[in-house]
């Protein structure tokens, strides 16, 4: 075969998350909130998922305000200016225009320098997927920094009657910077799909639905109101997969990076679920060293968004440090999952 006549990329030898930020609604909504509405209790929705607030986002907190601001403390933190960013990727399910993506007028209004900016739908691994996205990009050298940007307002994606899902979710905006290192702190990850399973996570009504005019088969609130979609899932069947499931996979990519759960500080897992957690912590047999985000107590399910702000916390609070090592890993509807091990801002 002929010689190729393509010139070689010539990026960083590795990539490093430089900089983390976030964002959280200023509205804190109790479990007493979600109460009014289904027939619980605070100690049942505790004991279930480990929730005892979440962030609702008002009226001017945007998917777009949220990702901005927590985009510019990430920016901030990695030390660059804005336009050095040469990509934005946002993961969201929340962002209900379907055109054009919410990241091109993120990347604008940070005051990037005509930065490539696009969205992915990929739920509550968006993160991940984003993250591996932004190491290809950096290593590859078609951008020297990346921002990547997990965002939801799943407020508006809830069912408040829906017993088994009207205390999950909250809102809020992680991000960080991805960019050039020389040495290895962003892992292989190990991702994938179990198309098979879709259905056990799912918006209950497609857009389409509201386009036919006839509403006779649409679901109706307590009023009789015809219902905005929401997110619905099967509780039970998400619980066994997540449980059994992902802790084969977290595994997985602790063994493509070289690591063993003595080597590790921080476990930053999808803030789906407490129980969920504390088992993989078990199944994994983290030693009691390692520090494991639990957000969700105050912060609830964000998707997309969950693994950032745990990281964000952690950091903050001092509960992890610069320099450590840490396993995360994103699950969720599709159902999809990342997971990689990397080394912490």
């Amino acid at each position: 075969m002929p010689m190729s006549k393509i010139k070689p990329s010539r990026g960083a030898p590795y990539a490093r998350i430089l900089g983390v930020g976030g964002y959280r609604p200023t509205r804190v909504v109790p479990n007493e909130v979600i109460l009014e509405k289904i027939d619980s209790s605070d100690e049942w929705i505790r004991s279930r998922s480990g929730i005892e607030t979440r962030h609702w986002a008002g009226p001017e907190e945007t998917v777009a305000v949220m990702s901005i601001e927590a985009a510019g403390k990430a920016i901030a933190d990695a030390g660059i200016e804005a336009a050095q960013i040469g990509a934005v990727v946002v993961s969201t399910v929340s962002h209900f225009s379907q055109t054009p993506a919410v990241a091109t007028e993120i990347a604008d209004k940070l005051g990037t320098d005509r930065a490539a900016a696009f969205d992915i739908s990929a739920g509550c691994a968006g993160f991940g997927y984003g993250l591996t996205l932004a190491k290809g990009m950096v290593v590859e050298g078609s951008a020297e920094y990346v921002l990547v940007i997990g965002v939801e307002r799943l407020s508006d994606l809830t069912d408040l009657e829906d017993r088994a899902t009207a205390f999950l979710f909250g809102d809020g905006a992680g991000a960080v910077v991805v960019g050039p290192s020389q040495e290895p702190a962003i892992g292989p990850t190990v991702w994938g799909s179990e198309g098979d399973k879709s259905e056990t996570i799912k918006q209950t009504v497609p857009w389409d639905r509201f386009r036919i005019g006839d509403v006779s088969e649409l679901p109706v609130d307590s009023e009789g109101n015809v219902k905005f979609p929401a997110i619905t899932q099967e509780g039970q069947a998400v619980f066994r997969w997540a449980v059994f499931e992902m802790a084969k996979v977290a595994q997985q990519a602790l063994d493509a990076a070289g690591i063993s759960p003595d080597d590790l500080d921080v476990f930053i897992p999808h803030q789906a679920n407490v129980r969920i957690i504390d088992s993989m912590v078990k199944t994994l047999k983290l030693p009691e060293h390692v520090t494991v985000a639990r957000d969700i107590r105050t912060t609830g399910n964000t998707s997309a968004a969950s693994i950032p702000l745990a990281m964000e916390r952690l950091l903050a609070t001092g509960e992890a440090k610069s320099g450590d090592t840490a396993l995360v890993i994103g699950f969720g509807a599709g159902l999809v999952y990342a997971a990689t091990v990397v080394t912490l801002p």
